[in-house]
């Protein structure tokens, strides 16, 4: 069982450096192998940088008076936190925490040759804890996105970041396991439910990595690294990434509109249980036993409805709720997905349009 755990930005005040680099480009990096991490290291060390936030927080002050506490007026205070962004494209855009961002007032990057450049907001998700930002730059090194649905546990990964001010860090592990929800992430605008579908690693990171790149044997960004398996935010043995699948989605709504455009299925599920199959004839423990449908929904709509068990969404099985949250994070209004599911112990295979929070497929600005 995990102690805790914990989300690994870095607060403390500490010097940062400066940064420039070159393209990594992932079909001429060799496959990554245990004992031989140099070509991919080098392909993508350049493309992490160091982000330092700067936040007001405005504090009472007041005077005692014979035993009476009386309000002076309030003294402004400021304070630092320190990340990692992944550098997505050769024009400056960085992808990071939105936990590394939020609240932020100045955010300021070091890129991996010590330039230091002011950076702005584009969007943030706090649903998936993705969060975007810009440096005005060109020609810098960047890191593409491969494809999280091909990676595998037991394959080997680098994680790279900036661990306790530590700039550049290079740590390695495997896949240990994907899908995994752990619960950390919090939605503080209360309107999504945070969006959980890990994968898991043990290539060692600390306070600091948040935001940093999971890459593969190919020199691709496959995660975001988010958390740690850990009480007191210093590494234990296991650490996790959102996938590159979701994040690419993300930062094209936030590059676009600046918010996410989500689409939902309309639906309550719970996994499938020796009783459920029981009652409802299924011959396997696999998918989700839909509990609840929302009418005149997505899934409604199609002629899904309570009870039925949902095995697949496109080509994709979803035997969790961490799965079912990934698959249809990828996906916007508007769009249409094959939804296999069996009612009766028999399979179905339906085509569903999906909707947005507010029961419709226009787009919603932030």
């Amino acid at each position: 069982m995990f102690a805790g755990l914990s989300l690994i930005a870095q607060g403390c005040n500490t010097q940062s450096s400066d940064g420039q680099g070159t393209a990594a480009k992932s079909d001429e990096s060799p496959r990554l192998t245990l004992t031989d991490f140099t070509d991919v290291a080098a392909a993508t060390i350049d493309g992490v940088v160091h982000i330092k936030t700067e936040m007001k927080q405005l504090t009472p002050m007041y005077q005692s008076f014979f035993g009476l506490l009386i309000p002076q007026g309030v003294q402004e205070q400021v304070y630092s936190a320190f990340g990692s962004g992944v550098i997505i494209s050769d024009d400056g855009y960085i992808l990071t925490n939105n936990h590394v961002v939020q609240d932020a007032e100045r955010i300021t990057v070091t890129l991996n040759d010590r330039r230091q450049l002011s950076a702005k907001l584009i969007g943030a998700d706090p649903a998936t804890d993705l969060a975007l930002i810009k440096i005005e730059a060109s020609g810098l090194t960047f890191i593409p996105f491969g494809n999280s649905d091909e990676a595998k546990i037991g394959e080997p990964v680098l994680a790279i970041g900036n661990p306790f001010n530590l700039t550049s860090t290079v740590t390695s592990g495997i896949i240990s396991a994907k899908a995994r929800n752990v619960n950390i992430i919090e939605n503080t605008r209360g309107v999504e439910s945070p969006i959980e579908s890990f994968i898991q690693t043990d290539a060692a990171v600390n306070s600091g990595n948040s935001g940093g790149a999971l890459v593969n044997g190919k020199a691709e960004l496959i995660g975001v690294v988010t958390a740690i398996a850990s009480g007191n935010g210093f590494y234990t043995g296991y650490s996790f990434a959102i996938p590159s699948n979701l994040a690419n989605k993300v930062v094209g709504d936030l590059k676009q509109y600046g918010y996410v455009q989500r689409a939902y299925l309309g639906v309550q599920v719970t996994e499938v249980t020796p009783d459920i199959a029981k009652e409802t004839g299924s011959k396997e423990l696999k998918g989700l036993y839909i509990t609840r449908i929302t009418p005149d929904f997505s899934a409604y709509n199609a002629g899904i409805r309570q009870g039925d068990i949902i095995r697949k969404l496109n080509s994709t099985e979803i035997n969790s709720y961490a799965e079912l949250m990934e698959e249809m994070g990828r996906h916007s209004p508007g769009d249409k997905i094959d939804v296999q599911y069996e009612r009766g112990g028999k399979t179905n295979t339906v085509k569903v349009t999906l909707l947005n929070s507010q029961g419709n497929t226009q787009i919603i600005r932030n």
